[in-house]
């Protein structure tokens, strides 16, 4: 195993950062504090060069390489912020880098890497998922000899990372955090903020904000040790991995974890949505994990100086109509249901006058006719304003002997039909 990374080492890499990354802003946001009656500070990260942190570890792993393994160029597996943070630093220190990609990456991604990349980057798209880019790497590097920069498991990575806490004691001046919430995918970011803030202020509370569909650290925690999850959730892509990284998982053990937060990703959606509404910060779904936190903490952080760490903002507008219908979701203001409506005219108008209430909105609608039927199937949904006006639409339904089933309910018929 590499050496487990050292409060000097981050101090190191902050010097060796010092110049290439942006000492990115420290701000108080007045929404959130005052709804939560606490002092909240963001730390925007989402403001980086490459709009993320990734690029301080990966930065400061190339740049400690020594010249004979520069020569032989470096090789990462990324559709996301490690990629783009690869390619920067490769263009900076001329160093020629080949990064794998899925071929399913978004054409907004792969063009960032190449944006940042420029010439000393050569771009590699193969296989469907990240698993099968990696073991591409693998087997790149097995055969010519290249330096793998992993995202988060290698001790300079995590001394890059940690580079963050450094700035945050330094933005904090005299104020002393109580609560400080990371998000959480290989650990790379976490065990470098808990190495250097709990060395710092040994009574703040680190924690560990985990998308609900992906908890690897959770479940590793859990198992006591390192464990692969069968299955995740990719939504919240900056996170979603299957196995936290050994050498974070070490740090983690020996500091030891004051929380581990695990998020509904509809809680995540909600979040992005807010952070745009009222502060006009765009964040990737990784990036809003922190303040999404905030809604499950709110009684132990009242009067507390709280951090959140808004780790990437490399957000893709096109994902915002699927980010908008699982807030809606998860708020309980977005239902569908299969409803059999009668095969004669005026049956929809008498649906809308009878069941809908005065904010009640249809905003789907499929219908399918059936010939020699009385009635036909149709797929609805129905937003609401308020989440309290779905037990009086049930009841109205009801009423009127209108025959449905609610597909929020049933997970099967959800994810077949919507």
């Amino acid at each position: 195993m590499s050496q487990l990374p050292t409060i000097e080492g981050i101090l190191k890499a902050e010097e060796n950062l010092t110049g290439v990354t942006d000492v990115t802003p420290f701000q108080r946001n007045l929404n959130y504090s005052e709804e939560y009656g606490a002092k909240i500070y963001f730390k925007r990260e989402d403001l980086q060069i490459v709009r993320s942190y990734k690029i301080r570890g990966a930065y400061n792993l190339i740049s400690n390489l020594a010249p004979s393994d520069r020569k032989k160029g470096v090789v990462c597996a990324s559709a996301g912020n490690h990629a783009q943070g690869v390619a920067f630093s490769c263009r900076t220190l001329q160093i020629k880098g080949v990064i794998f990609m899925p071929a399913t990456t978004p054409k907004q991604k792969i063009r960032a890497v190449e944006r940042l990349g420029k010439d000393w980057v050569e771009i590699v798209l193969s296989g469907d998922t990240f698993d099968d880019a990696k073991a591409s790497a693998q087997k790149y590097v097995d055969e010519h000899g290249s330096v793998m920069v992993p995202p988060f498991n290698h001790t300079l990575i995590i001394e890059g990372q940690g580079t963050v806490a450094v700035e945050i004691e330094k933005q904090l001046k005299k104020v002393k955090p109580d609560y400080v919430f990371v998000p959480v995918g290989g650990g790379g970011l976490i065990s470098g903020i808990t190495i250097y803030l709990k060395n710092k202020f040994p009574n703040v509370k680190i924690i560990a904000v985990e998308p609900e569909g992906a908890p690897s650290l959770k479940a590793s925690f859990d198992a006591g040790q390192v464990v692969t999850l069968k299955e995740i959730d990719n939504f919240v892509d900056g996170t979603a991995v299957k196995e936290i990284g050994e050498l974070p998982f070490q740090v983690l053990k020996e500091y030891g974890i004051d929380g581990i937060l695990l998020v509904p990703e509809g809680a995540v959606c909600t979040s992005i949505l807010q952070l745009y509404n009222r502060d006009a910060i765009v964040v990737e779904p990784a990036g809003a994990l922190s303040v999404a936190a905030l809604k499950f903490y709110q009684e132990e952080i009242k009067g507390k100086n709280v951090v959140c760490i808004l780790s990437g903002g490399n957000n893709d507008i096109e994902r915002m109509p699927d980010i908008k219908e699982r807030s809606l979701l998860y708020e309980g203001l977005k239902h569908y249901f299969m409803i059999s409506f009668p095969q004669r005219s005026g049956a929809l108008k008498e649906f809308v006058n009878d069941i809908l209430g005065p904010d009640d909105d249809i905003t789907s609608f499929t219908y399918t006719k059936k010939n020699n039927k009385e009635s036909g199937p149709a797929l609805v949904g129905i937003e609401l304003k308020r989440k309290e006006d779905y037990q009086s639409l049930l009841e109205r339904m009801d009423k009127y002997g209108v025959k449905y089933v609610s597909i929020n309910q049933n997970r099967f018929l959800f994810n077949l039909l919507i």
